[in-house]
């Protein structure tokens, strides 16, 4: 049975079976605050690992950081973004970005875009159908500290996630087999420091 997480902006569970329920625990604490609301605020306090800057500073790494771009992985995973202006109003109107998260440089190396790239579940991402097989790039910070990889966690390797990109990224797996082991293991060796 699968629920979705009830807020004020979704008051009600609707499982798999059709079954609707109210959720008393969704009423607002003595501070005003919902659960959606102590969940959002954990979220925002949740700091990414930093780098592993002895490993970075390896020439292993900083020649496999090179090799991350060459073979095209940061078309998508990208290295450096930058968060939208303070005062932005997202999410349908339901969050404003505050002066701390406006205008920040982060290093997610993600584009946050929907790609396919032929590991897609079928479900129709907020979008037209043709996104239904297109995931959002998983962002790659924290990367070192995670056991299994891509977004179904089939990958127990990194060679077999990258191997693993199809569609728009097939030429990326490509220039990738095509890399001599010790350039592999450069490239691993940078992604492993994330």
């Amino acid at each position: 049975m699968r629920k979705a997480v009830t807020n004020r902006l979704r008051p009600k569970d609707a499982t798999l079976i059709g079954k609707v329920t109210n959720d008393p625990e969704d009423v607002p604490d003595n501070l005003g605050l919902a659960d959606i609301d102590h969940f959002a605020q954990f979220i925002r306090g949740t700091k990414v690992p930093p780098r592993d800057a002895k490993l970075a500073s390896t020439q292993g790494a900083m020649a496999g950081e090179v090799l991350f771009g060459k073979i095209g992985c940061s078309a998508c995973h990208v290295a450096s973004i930058t968060t939208a202006s303070a005062g932005t109003v997202i999410d349908g109107g339901t969050f404003v970005v505050p002066a701390a998260l406006g205008n920040k440089i982060i290093h997610p190396y993600s584009d946050f875009l929907l790609h396919d790239i032929e590991t897609g579940d079928g479900i129709v991402q907020v979008g037209p159908q043709d996104t239904a097989n297109k995931l959002r790039t998983e962002p790659l910070w924290g990367l070192r500290m995670r056991p299994r990889f891509m977004h179904d966690l089939k990958s127990l390797t990194l060679e077999n996630a990258i191997e693993r990109h199809r569609g728009e990224a097939e030429h990326v797996s490509r220039e990738f087999r095509e890399l001599s082991e010790a350039q592999r293991n450069a490239l691993i060796t940078f992604l492993e420091t994330l």
